[in-house]
Formats: C-alpha cells, structure tokens, sequence
C-alpha cells in the first residue's frame, strides 16, 4: 500500500526528539539557509530532485522539501531518501519507495536504501529529465556512517547522467578540526559496504560538501557545487552553532551520542551490545557475560573527558535482545578532552583481557570499521597498547595533510 507521509508531523516529531541545546557561540547557517538567502537563485528554471531525510531543515526548522517545493522558477521534481528513510526512524533493511506531500502537491519519494549497495544509487530512470541532483542531510562525522556514501554514489550517478549536483554543506557535529583512527586501506571494500566507502580515517573531521570534494577527486564531476555554510568554524559542535538537533537516526538521540559513536560504533563488529534497545545507544555497553565492575575499575579515571560506572540493563532490541545483561553507562563529562578512539581501544584491551572466552570480533566486519587488517594482527598476537596507539594515530597524521585541499573552512 502506498501512502503519503505528512511534513508537518513529521518536524513536529523531530521537534520532539531533540535535545535542549547548549548555548550557541555562533549563529551558523546551513547550506539550505545560504540558498534561501540568495531566493534559490541557483536553482531557478531548473528541474530539480533532493536527496533528504528530516535532518534537511533550515534554522527554523523548515523542510528542504517544503522550501523547494515552493519556491519560485524552481521545479521540484522528486525526493529521494537513505538508510532509516525519509523520517530517519526505520530499521528495516530495504524501505520501499513512496510518495511525499509538499507544497499542496505529491511527489514521488525514492528510497535509496532498496536492498544492497546498489540499491542505495539513483536509477537512470529517476534521473531523466532532471538538471540538478541536491543533497541536504546532516552527517555525523564517522566514516561507517552512511549517508555521505549515498551522497557518494549519487554524485557518482549524476555525473553519468550529466546532470548538476549541488551539495547544501551542514556542520560535521563533532568538530571538524579533530580527526582519529586508521585511514580505510582497501579501497575495493567501497565497492562491497557502504560502511567502508572513503579511504579516511574513522572520525574524518570533514563536513558534507567537504567530503563531496574529496570523492570528487576520484569522480571528476565537473559539475558539481557546494553551497558553503556561514558562521561555522571548526572548533564548533552541533549544538553550539544555534541550529536545531534533528536526530539523523533511531539511535542518534544527541550531539553525546554521536561523539562516542566513531568510537563505540566500532563494538557493532562484535559480540557486545551498544546500546541499542535501550535509553543509552553508544553511551552504553553490556552483555550477560560481561565483568562490568572489573571493566569499571580498570577504566574509571584513566581517559580523559569521560567517566564510566555500573548500569545493569535488558536491551528490548538487536545483540542480547530480552537478556539481561550486566553493563557499563559511559558518560561524557568533557567533550572536547574526549576521544572516542581512545575510550574504544582501553575498553577493547581491557576486554581482550578480562573475557579471552566470551568476547569475539567478526573481523571482516572489524576489518570494515577499523579501516585495516593491522588492527586483527596487533590483536591475535597480544600486543599492548603501545601499539595500537601507534597504528591509530598513524592516520590522522597523514590525513591532516591529504585533505587540506578540500577544506572550506
């Protein structure tokens, strides 16, 4: 069955969902602000489809879709959507296309999350007839999130078609002047996952239009544009920019969630669960085997930014689902000392030590989120932390200098 899904509901949902912000330091404006600002000029006497979800507001919380859909000289031709779909709230694994409600008219709404990779690419077909390809969605700054690869692949697409593609740049959420972990080696994986689609480190440091001129450097899409944020610096969160949190997914509550997420994120390559399935996803980790006070008093007071206690909990989805599990609530208490990678790789050895029976990787996937078979080698032959520290502080090195050609910011 098909059915039209209403904006209006939808941004009271989000609305409802985000956090109290902190008090910003700087008034930022999106990509979607700036174009509003110029009345869409770029865009006038164009056909034009976005790729979007409820993260595609303006300051004041305005769908990109409405926007478009109503502005004048421009025709909104169709919507097209990512993993979690258009409301950022499904887990299914294929989401079925639809239609959209904007504007006192429909549109059709493509999913771009179809069934594997190939799924997540635009057709030929809902491409014909268009002049540009827009893309407005906020990322959360880890490689293994994966909206900026159905940005990729879009971009990709349009430039087959030949047609524009016009990136409208949001804030990376978690600083964009901090990059860690290991740079992605194998660069056939992007062909396979779309978890392990750039060959950057882990926490990039890079905003959307930043990212879209690195793949364009592999691309050669000579039409492509990024319509460049105002206010923002590097330094900046998401919630000291003045712009509203709209969760990007189910278990992206808010800006502390997402800061542990490159770091924690990397558990879903292993038998622990992440917190999905209670209040707590990525700021939480359990399982029935797990010695949480022993992992608590190896952790506590040892990384910087971030404290760690007991907290017994039953998932009511994904790892360990209806079990209870003995865990451990993480805690942000400093978000700029804070390193994600770092909390991953103590919690990691700590548990290489404390359950060499219970706890397992599935190292292809490992493999995926890590970035290199590095990693699987230091672990199977015991090396210490030394080690690993090395191999991830290795990355951020030689990225700070690949990228800065890319930089708007």
């Amino acid at each position: 069955m098909r059915k039209t899904l209403p904006l209006g509901a939808l941004a009271l949902l989000a609305a409802c969902a985000a956090p109290a912000p902190r008090p910003p330091r700087a008034e930022v404006l999106t990509g979607l602000d700036v174009l509003e600002a110029e009345a869409f000029a770029p865009l006038k006497g164009k056909k034009a489809g976005v790729i979007t979800n409820r993260t595609g507001v303006d300051r004041k919380g305005r769908s990109v879709v409405d926007m478009l859909a109503a502005a004048p000289g421009v025709a909104l031709v169709s919507v097209f959507s990512p993993e979690h779909g258009f409301a950022s709230s499904s887990e299914n694994e294929r989401i079925s296309s639809d239609r959209i409600r904007a504007a006192g008219r429909e549109l059709p709404l493509h999913s771009l999350y179809s069934g594997g990779i190939e799924g997540m690419r635009p057709k030929p077909e809902q491409l014909a007839g268009l002049d540009v390809l827009v893309f407005d969605i906020q990322d959360i700054g880890a490689r293994f999130y994966t909206y900026l690869a159905t940005m990729a692949m879009a971009l990709e697409e349009a430039g087959k078609a030949g047609i524009e593609f016009m990136v409208l740049d949001r804030p990376n959420p978690i600083r964009g002047d901090v990059v860690e972990g290991p740079i992605l080696e194998d660069p056939t994986l992007r062909f396979v996952t779309p978890t392990a689609y750039f060959q950057v480190p882990v926490r990039h440091g890079l905003t959307a239009g930043e990212m879209a001129l690195w793949h364009n450097r592999t691309v050669g899409h000579p039409k492509l544009t990024v319509v460049k944020l105002q206010g923002w610096t590097r330094e900046l969160w998401q919630d000291q920019t003045g712009l509203p949190w709209v969760p990007p997914s189910p278990n992206m509550p808010d800006v502390d969630a997402a800061s542990l997420y490159p770091g924690i994120g990397i558990f879903e390559a292993s038998n622990l669960s992440v917190g999905r399935g209670t209040p707590r996803p990525f700021r939480w980790i359990g399982a029935p085997w797990l010695k949480a006070s022993e992992l608590v008093e190896r952790l506590e007071g040892r990384l910087d930014g971030v404290r760690f206690e007991g907290d017994d909990r039953t998932p009511a989805k994904s790892v360990f689902e209806g079990q209870a599990c003995r865990g451990v609530r993480i805690t942000v208490t400093d978000r700029d000392a804070m390193r994600p990678l770092a909390v991953f790789r103590h919690i990691a050895l700590a548990l290489r030590e404390l359950h060499p029976d219970n706890f397992a990787w599935r190292w292809d996937e490992a493999k995926r989120m890590v970035g290199t078979d590095e990693f699987r080698r230091l672990w199977e032959s015991g090396a210490g932390d030394e080690a690993f520290l090395g191999l991830f502080d290795k990355g951020p090195r030689d990225f700070e200098i690949a990228r800065r050609g890319v930089l708007l910011y």
